[in-house]
């Protein structure tokens, strides 16, 4: 792959031969000895690349990291949210430069409960810096203040994560044909849920009527 130096090109055919021998003989029942045997390397060689072999589901997370983090430091003078939702289209850009991989990751996800967590730890990394960079950056009368609320976000601070995201989300849908899988849509006016919400409202009235009656 042009560009790509040649430790970059190990660390993705490992993540490559892992992703194929998870899916053909399961998580549990493939060795790291299989992976680098497919990949064409030694044991040693995997174990310069990846701690085990789940971190090899998981090839670009640590560099995609360090890389918001560089670019959260490099816009600390423009307007917070608009920053977090850049260092989101970075973070996109990494999950859709390969979609073959992607969905072969999404697939084994779904299967293996102990990757799925690994995930979920590693997307809250990406929601801790989102978090840290807009309750330092906040600023009086600003999109990001009235978008969260003020004062009161930064006693939230998931909260004013979340915010910012689905500003985002709003934003960046079209171009990835849809809601990412998991993710709460936005109404037109910006709210999330409101007709999920209602449903179990009516449901709770319901169930109060008939045990009255």
């Amino acid at each position: 792959m042009a560009g790509v130096s040649g430790r970059a090109r190990t660390r993705r055919e490992l993540s490559a031969a892992a992703l194929s021998l998870f899916a053909d003989k399961g998580y549990e029942a493939t060795t790291v000895d299989q992976i680098a045997a497919a990949a064409g390397v030694s044991r040693r060689t995997f174990f310069r690349y990846f701690p085990t072999k789940e971190d090899a589901v998981f090839p670009d997370h640590d560099a995609t990291v360090a890389r918001i983090e560089q670019m959260l430091e490099a816009d600390r003078g423009a307007e917070p949210v608009a920053a977090v939702c850049r260092s989101i289209h970075e973070v996109l850009r990494m999950y859709t430069a390969d979609p073959a991989v992607s969905l072969a990751r999404y697939r084994l996800l779904r299967q293996v409960p102990v990757l799925r967590e690994r995930e979920h730890a590693v997307v809250s990394r990406y929601q801790r810096l989102f978090t840290k960079h807009l309750l330092k950056h906040p600023s009086d009368d600003s999109p990001t203040e009235r978008l969260l609320g003020g004062r009161h976000c930064r006693a939230q601070p998931r909260a004013s994560a979340l915010a910012a995201r689905r500003r985002c989300r709003r934003r960046v849908q079209p171009a990835r044909g849809g809601p990412a899988t998991g993710a709460a849509t936005p109404d037109r006016d910006g709210s999330v849920g409101r007709a999920s919400h209602g449903r179990r409202d009516r449901g709770r009235s319901l169930r109060r009527a008939r045990k009255h009656s």
